[in-house]
């Protein structure tokens, strides 16, 4: 047997009972993974595409080139297995994700006029140069420009403030005062 196949099922094994540890935004211990319905139903979409559609399409090829011969040069099967690995852990990733979120409505906040999660933010710098973000879910911020995590460090230093009000974020260059200018949220007839 060559080293090279026993060397690659170890890979696929190891792959196999990968516990997220390469999680590329892992959350803060003790907190829960509050996303949007948005982003809620956006990770859904993914997880069913791959298990769906992409997952059974490198199947046939990896079943395909697995049947053309010796394994260790076949490009198409070598390929194939590394992108199957991919694949699964991302619909691990996925999967862990989605059962643990906390999906929560900014359209149906109460309190309007404070920061919550979901809030549009726009605050001015120090500087005078103002900036518009909304805080979203850790696994939403690849959704567009301007969108925040909830544990970032500009979004916990505007959690709980009011328009007109100066909140403090550390940088490290040192503290910044940053004040809020103006917060609203999606009304429940439109949420984007």
């Amino acid at each position: 047997m060559s080293k090279a196949w026993v060397n690659e099922n170890a890979r696929d094994a190891a792959a196999d009972h990968d516990d997220g540890a390469d999680d590329p935004r892992p959350l803060p211990p003790g907190t829960k993974n509050h996303i949007t319905p948005q982003g809620f139903d956006r990770m859904q979409r993914e997880l069913q595409n791959l298990l769906r559609v992409e997952r059974p399409k490198i199947v046939e090829i990896v079943h395909w080139a697995a049947g053309n011969g010796d394994r260790s040069e076949n490009g198409d099967y070598i390929y194939g297995k590394k992108r199957l690995r991919e694949i699964d852990r991302r619909m691990r990733f996925l999967t862990k994700r989605l059962e643990i979120a906390n999906v929560v409505d900014a359209s149906q906040q109460k309190h309007r006029d404070q920061v919550f999660f979901g809030a549009t933010v726009t605050y001015a710098r120090e500087d005078g140069m103002e900036n518009t973000v909304t805080i979203v879910g850790v696994d939403e911020t690849d959704m567009g420009p301007g969108r925040i995590s909830w544990v970032s460090p500009v979004a916990r230093a505007l959690l709980k403030a009011r328009e007109g009000d100066l909140v403090t974020l550390r940088t490290p260059a040192g503290l910044e005062e940053l004040e809020v200018v103006s917060i609203s949220y999606p009304t429940p007839d439109h949420v984007t």
